[in-house]
């Protein structure tokens, strides 16, 4: 059987993508002289929160997800970004592959929350790499299942992520809210003679400040 080892070797955004998304480069490298037909590659791509500190203002960020900085120890723990797959070709030895990450701007998303709440430094990624490889076997192609202990882990800047998004949604964001609310936003931006929504959660905004 052969056996076969993956290494997140580069994290850098997609150019020409219509969405924001970036590339992982993976090393793939087998054990043996044997060919590699294929492999259908599948990752589970992980956030690892401990593996890195938080200022204050990121910490403060991050009280919706771990609570106040006091329970991280119990409240922090590694969770699911996304999943990704990619189809490696037919190599001997070593290739290379590339892994498609999509990024969202969605604050219901977990892993949106923790990147817009980080100002900088480094993502703490973790890869738990699985899926089926192809090799040829006595009567034709034999199959194999990735290794379950297969992972890698890759620390992205930060500013590589906020530069991603601010390129797509330069000066503005997404925010989902409920049918009813967006009703009474719209019905105070008429009656205020206001241009547009982000006026009128502007100015709601502004009266509460007046209230403090």
């Amino acid at each position: 059987m052969t056996g076969v080892r993956f290494t997140v070797v580069d994290v850098a955004p997609e150019p020409y993508s219509v969405t924001p998304r970036l590339i992982a480069r993976i090393d793939v490298a087998a054990d043996g002289d044997d060919p590699v037909h294929a492999i259908a590659l599948r990752a589970q791509v992980r956030i690892e929160p401990l593996r890195r500190p938080y200022s204050d203002d990121e910490a403060a960020g991050l009280t919706d997800m771990f609570g106040p900085r006091s329970r991280w120890s119990n409240t922090q723990r590694t969770f699911l970004w996304q999943h990704a797959a990619a189809m490696v070709q037919g190599f001997a030895s070593r290739t290379e592959v590339v892994l498609p990450l999509d990024c969202t701007y969605d604050f219901e998303v977990t892993g949106s929350k923790y990147l817009h709440a980080l100002r900088d430094g480094t993502i703490p990624l973790q890869f738990l790499f699985s899926g089926t490889i192809f090799t040829r076997g006595k009567t034709g192609f034999a199959v194999t299942q990735v290794p379950w202990d297969q992972e890698s882990q890759y620390d992205v800047p930060v500013r590589i992520w906020r530069d991603l998004v601010h390129q797509h949604y330069p000066n503005s964001g997404w925010v989902r809210l409920g049918h009813d609310t967006i009703a009474a936003l719209a019905e105070y931006k008429s009656v205020k003679g206001m241009l547009d929504i982000d006026e009128a959660v502007t100015s709601l905004l502004d009266g509460v400040r007046e209230l403090r």
